[in-house]
């Protein structure tokens, strides 16, 4: 045993706090409150300060190193938007459910399979109850759950009508996943089935919520670097076993371009925020390969905007993966690789600095993509707002990836436009913007 005071972390702050500030206090002079404090401004830089409802920190970094974000703020528990996820495939189990460990304003309550197995498993793996599990065929018991404010639909394209219409007839808030639908009538079915019970319907179009593509979008619109002239968007990858759902027209509705492509379609028009006035497009298929009797392996589409924008478009399941988008302005060439990937972008922006070709590699704070979408459809329904991916968004790629089958088929020049009575400006089939907290 010893009679000197414990080195607590505590105790090594308020000596190092009183050595650093240079504060010293005449012994007799201290009250007890002033004894036990640790010296150092209103906002203490190693305890924090609560302010607005969250832990704050000032920034104790020097001018050389960026600011670091503030600490996470999460809900309680209780106060979250409790989500039932329906369909326990691949990006469930390996994405999803996993980003609900990142979450702030939303938790996982319930699931829904056809593989009863397979969800007794998972909801033991998440600790839910398991009466929290639920078949296809139980939307009446489910609606019935209070706990279930909202369902995550990532089944098969051709099923998401089926399932959003049962949703909406459970009286659950719904997000799903992209494509929409496996077809713009069926995307009508659901936008006006969900408008009808006076529930949100959000499209899961998770890159619209990540830090690297919004940054894209930033400096296309905020003029920076001159006004943008062209786009090119690549979304590529190989695929194989072919009795995999995405293979089979009835379930996925197409091919690359539904699956993968349709990143690039919405990336661009979320990117410059306009409609396109024309789509050209070409379809190739390797002949003889069975992966490819019923949907493509890959598609090339032009797409021009009210600007004089040209954005040139392409998709494959027949090359390496590969992700990218680029953005082509009067003062630069912004190149953001792995656009559409999971995780791993890096933004490189090349312009002129004098005499000399400058190359700025931009490092921002990486966030779970799915958990960023998952928030903001949860903070819309707390506070009553408008996803910034609504149905109608979703409604708008599936009319346009139409009509690139369309062109491709007939080799001429289809005119669109933006949707009907959405009226002139830019983002006519979006919410509000999200902000840091959703």
């Amino acid at each position: 045993m010893t009679d000197e005071p414990s080195l607590s972390r505590r105790n090594l702050l308020r000596a190092g706090g009183v050595a650093v500030t240079g504060v010293a206090l005449a012994a007799g002079t201290r009250s007890a409150g002033a004894q036990n404090a640790i010296p150092g401004p209103a906002v203490p830089a190693d305890t924090g300060a609560v302010q607005g409802g969250r832990v704050m920190f000032p920034n104790w970094r020097g001018p050389g190193d960026r600011a670091p974000p503030p600490p996470p703020a999460p809900m309680p528990p209780g106060k979250r938007i409790g989500f039932a996820i329906v369909g326990l495939g691949r990006l469930s189990l390996e994405e999803i459910l996993p980003a609900f460990g990142e979450t702030k304003k939303a938790r996982v309550v319930a699931l829904m399979s056809g593989t009863p197995d397979k969800a007794r498993l998972v909801a033991e793996q998440y600790g839910l109850a398991a009466d929290a599990v639920y078949g296809y065929d139980e939307w009446d018991r489910l609606a019935q759950n209070p706990q279930v404010q909202a369902v995550y639909i990532v089944t098969p394209n051709a099923v998401h009508r089926e399932n959003v219409l049962a949703a909406a007839k459970a009286g659950k808030h719904v997000l799903c996943e992209k494509p929409m639908a496996a077809s713009s009538a069926e995307a009508r079915d659901m936008v006006a089935a969900c408008a009808a019970a006076g529930l949100k319907l959000m499209i899961a179009y998770r890159c619209q919520y990540e830090p690297y593509n919004r940054e894209v979008v930033r400096l296309a619109r905020s003029g920076e670097f001159g006004k943008p002239r062209l786009i090119q968007a690549f979304n590529g990858q190989t695929t194989g076993l072919p009795q995999q759902w995405r293979l089979k027209k009835a379930l996925s509705g197409g091919g690359a371009l539904p699956d993968i492509g349709l990143y690039c379609l919405n990336g661009v028009r979320a990117l410059i925020g306009e409609e396109p006035v024309s789509i050209q497009a070409q379809i190739h298929s390797p002949p003889g390969d069975a992966k490819f009797a019923e949907v493509e392996e890959s598609v090339a589409f032009t797409l021009r905007f009210p600007s004089g924008i040209i954005a040139q478009c392409t998709t494959s399941y027949g090359v390496h993966e590969a992700r990218r988008l680029q953005l082509h302005t009067e003062r630069a060439d912004i190149d953001l690789q792995n656009a559409f990937a999971y995780r791993g972008q890096r933004l490189v922006v090349s312009h002129p600095d004098g005499a000399v070709e400058a190359q700025d590699t931009r490092i921002l704070t990486a966030k779970n993509q799915f958990a960023l979408e998952i928030d903001h459809m949860a903070r819309c329904i707390l506070e009553n707002r408008r996803p910034r991916t609504p149905g109608e968004e979703g409604l708008q790629d599936q009319v346009l990836m139409e009509a690139i089958y369309e062109a491709a088929r007939t080799g001429a020049l289809v005119k669109v436009g933006p949707p009907p009575g959405a009226g002139s400006g830019l983002d006519v089939t979006r919410g509000p913007e999200p902000d840091e907290n959703g």
